[in-house]
């Protein structure tokens, strides 16, 4: 995926102004005329650098590897965000001649990880005609669930025709994005499983906090957290927080530095989290997130305002009355 480019617009003008895919599309008139590629093509560059829709073209390569090895466009995927900024549209299209290859849930299932993970919106939301059965398909596939029907205008239709209405949250998020859970052990006692994970209260001298917001493809991709990971077999918590800050935030820590303060425990689905809270103040090295993930200093009242998973929660009130 990629933004989309002036030269693109003659061959986005072909693959759109087809029936079997204009037909499927709300926005789309049909007969499609060729001028309003480019001027969609420069409305979409707009729409990036205000904040406001990401409109993206989904590109292939043809004949790789050989001397005809060139870029062509497959189709497109967007994001249209609600003015309240809770919420984003998805929309995807392929031209017609790149059906049945996996474009649409790839490029579709890639981008809306991205909204959840980077937007602070709250869900997703899509529609499909009710007589498009692949569509909603794609839509199942990548975690969208079915919540009603309704009507929608259609331009290439003349009028409204009835759609199926899909959300998607990030506890929708589908199983093969999330890390795999490790085979119970034969002495395992049956029930749910305890997972330990150690996290870090990192304070600056101004007695601020600091967050990292999870990145797409994790679980509840796109909250806030205390830094930190899981215990591997065989580590003290002390030595797997000092492993994970260097790893996800380029920083050393003497365990002397880490303060026990709290722990929670939590339940989720299929396992039980057990995370010791500890308090660092001294650290060397410049904290800089390894993983894409994004930072932030927060003083202890406004810790409240950055939605995190619900097993750090708990902790916040206890951090704020101790700072």
């Amino acid at each position: 995926m990629r933004p989309l480019r002036g030269e693109d617009a003659a061959e986005l003008h072909r693959l759109v102004n087809d029936w079997e895919v204009a037909k499927t599309l709300a926005r789309v008139p049909f007969p499609y005329p060729r001028e309003l590629a480019d001027e969609w093509i420069a409305s979409t560059r707009d729409g990036i650098a205000e904040g406001r829709a990401w409109h993206l073209a989904i590109a292939g390569i043809e004949a790789a590897g050989t001397p005809e090895e060139k870029e062509v466009l497959v189709g497109c995927v967007g994001l249209t965000l609600d003015p309240s900024g809770k919420e984003a549209e998805l929309g995807y299209w392929v031209g017609r001649r790149f059906w049945g290859h996996g474009v649409g849930p790839e490029a579709a299932g890639r981008l809306a990880r991205w909204a959840l993970a980077n937007l602070g919106i709250g869900k997703l939301v899509a529609s499909a005609l009710v007589e498009n059965a692949r569509s909603q398909a794609v839509l199942r596939r990548i975690g969208f669930r079915q919540v009603g029907e309704g009507a929608r205008e259609f331009l290439s239709r003349g009028g409204a025709m009835p759609v199926v209405l899909f959300e998607m949250g990030r506890d929708d998020l589908p199983a093969d994005v999330l890390p795999a859970a490790p085979a119970p052990q034969p002495e395992e006692v049956p029930g749910k499983r305890i997972v330990l994970v150690s996290a870090c209260a990192l304070i600056d001298p101004d007695g601020r906090v600091l967050l990292a917001r999870r990145p797409e493809g994790k679980p509840l991709a796109g909250l806030w957290e205390f830094p930190g990971g899981k215990v591997h077999p065989g580590e003290t918590p002390e030595a797997a927080l000092i492993r994970e800050l260097k790893e996800e935030l380029a920083i050393d820590v003497a365990e002397s530095c880490l303060a026990p303060f709290a722990f929670a425990s939590h339940a989720y689905d299929g396992f039980h989290l057990l995370m010791p809270l500890y308090l660092c103040r001294r650290w060397s090295g410049h904290v800089t997130g390894q993983e894409g993930q994004a930072l932030a200093w927060v003083r202890p009242q406004k810790l409240s305002d950055y939605p995190m998973p619900p097993a750090d929660k708990p902790l916040v009130a206890l951090l704020r009355d101790f700072l």
